[in-house]
């Protein structure tokens, strides 16, 4: 889901890109990984007993919206401790990190970073994890759950709704409508719509986009922070998604075009591509 500022139950749920995003995000960085590092990822995540996913890669990189999720109906624990580490709330109209990041706060002594603190963003989330994934002192159990957080909070950073927001919660609050699409919120379309548009299934999409990286790209995207990704992310936010909207009469209504849906379905195709190559390097880093 989008940007939601403060965590309220009131807020729209954060799906980056849909399952089949995440998963052609997961597939494309296990293509890029060191057969050494692709062994320790698969088995970390044979040891997943949750039962939420698969335990291969491509699935268990949606694991972490099938956890925030799994209470969502009941005791809303899980929603409400993990919900906003999935996203960075830049505002258009003053991006600032620090406040979208609430302050940065320090994980406490002897506190592992899968207990961290319920208002985090995913910044700071990714390098939490990350530092895990490199400490050999890491427990299986959190090691585990480090590279779970990790393939997927990759992905949502590369989401451009879940790097910014127009004070409309990412885009959920925008209803729009395209050529041959159904009527969805604005981020909705940047989830799935967008996605989907790209190949029959995440295999097909992945060995398309991969066939399309070349090795001065992957140089270049693999290089940077979480912290800058983001940037990018709000960058693309404001230059594409939310960019080149037509109103309506009707207030929070808009209209796509056929070169609105053009463009974001190439900026998708871009923003799995750089996150599959930096989700392989931060895991070649962390894991050789």
């Amino acid at each position: 889901m989008a940007a939601a500022g403060a965590l309220c139950l009131s807020s729209a749920p954060a799906h980056a890109w849909g399952d089949e995003g995440h998963e052609v995000i997961a597939l494309i960085a296990d293509h890029y990984l060191e057969p050494r590092v692709r062994a320790r990822v698969q088995a970390i995540l044979d040891g997943d007993d949750s039962d939420l996913t698969a335990r291969d890669i491509a699935h268990e990189a949606t694991w972490a919206d099938k956890y925030r999720d799994s209470d969502r109906n009941s005791t809303k624990e899980r929603y409400q401790r993990t919900h906003s580490w999935h996203f960075v709330d830049l505002e258009l109209d003053g991006a600032d990190e620090d406040g979208a990041c609430y302050g940065h706060p320090e994980l406490p002594p002897g506190t592992q970073a899968s207990a961290g603190p319920a208002r985090d963003c995913v910044i700071d989330k990714i390098d939490e994890f990350a530092a895990e994934l490199r400490n050999p002192r890491t427990d299986a159990p959190e090691r585990r759950l480090a590279l779970q957080y990790i393939l997927h909070f990759v992905g949502d950073l590369h989401q451009p709704l879940h790097a910014a927001d127009d004070h409309d919660r990412g885009g959920n609050r925008k209803i729009v409508r395209a050529p041959g699409i159904r009527s969805h919120d604005l981020h909705h379309d940047w989830d799935t719509e967008f996605v989907v548009r790209l190949g029959a299934d995440e295999t097909e999409i992945a060995q398309r986009l991969i066939a399309d990286i070349s090795a001065s790209q992957r140089r270049r995207w693999s290089a940077g922070t979480p912290a800058d990704w983001a940037i990018e992310s709000f960058s693309v936010a404001k230059s594409h998604a939310y960019a080149h909207l037509q109103g309506t009469v009707r207030p929070d209504h808009y209209e796509l075009t056929a070169a609105y849906v053009a463009d974001a379905t190439a900026v998708t195709a871009e923003q799995l591509s750089k996150a599959g190559v930096r989700l392989a390097h931060m895991l070649n880093q962390s894991l050789r």
